[in-house]
């Protein structure tokens, strides 16, 4: 008798119908590029050290689509350093037309790629929840690879 019921439930956890079927929510990767054009560190550290924790990055940043040709948005945050020569805390605000997505998490130095959580979003992406990826495009680390995996 329970096979009959198995059949209809797989397809609405396959369809993602029932969230609580695991891995029925829908992923949307958003692939832009950031150009670091107004980043401005603040030395707030000894002041015989150029880097020191405590030190704050700040930004609001142009943002561009994946084929960078056209800008479709802005962020807009800040960083603390936390390991001299490491790494950097963030938090920021990608702006879009769809809404507002945020992330926190670490900005490694030296170009080693970095994985932030996404904390929230407005508008289109009101629930969202996943991961962003940052990599830096060049040695110079003046543009970045935004890869946003949208949980909804």
């Amino acid at each position: 008798m329970r096979a009959r019921y198995l059949v209809p439930i797989v397809a609405a956890c396959a369809a993602g119908v029932f969230a609580g079927c695991g891995g029925g929510s829908d992923t949307t990767t958003l692939k832009l590029i950031e150009h670091a054009e107004t980043d401005t560190v603040r030395h707030i550290g000894p002041a015989n050290e150029e880097d020191s924790v405590g030190d704050v990055l700040a930004f609001a940043n142009p943002v561009y689509e994946a084929e960078d040709k056209k800008q479709v948005g802005t962020d807009n945050g800040s960083c603390v350093r936390t390991a001299v020569g490491k790494a950097w805390e963030c938090i920021w605000t990608l702006k879009v037309s769809a809404g507002q997505l945020t992330v926190e998490g670490p900005f490694y130095d030296g170009g080693k790629d970095s994985k932030l959580a996404i904390t929230g979003g407005t508008d289109s992406y009101d629930n969202a929840s996943g991961q962003m990826t940052l990599h830096a495009r060049n040695p110079e680390e003046t543009e970045y690879d935004f890869t946003y995996e949208i949980n909804e």
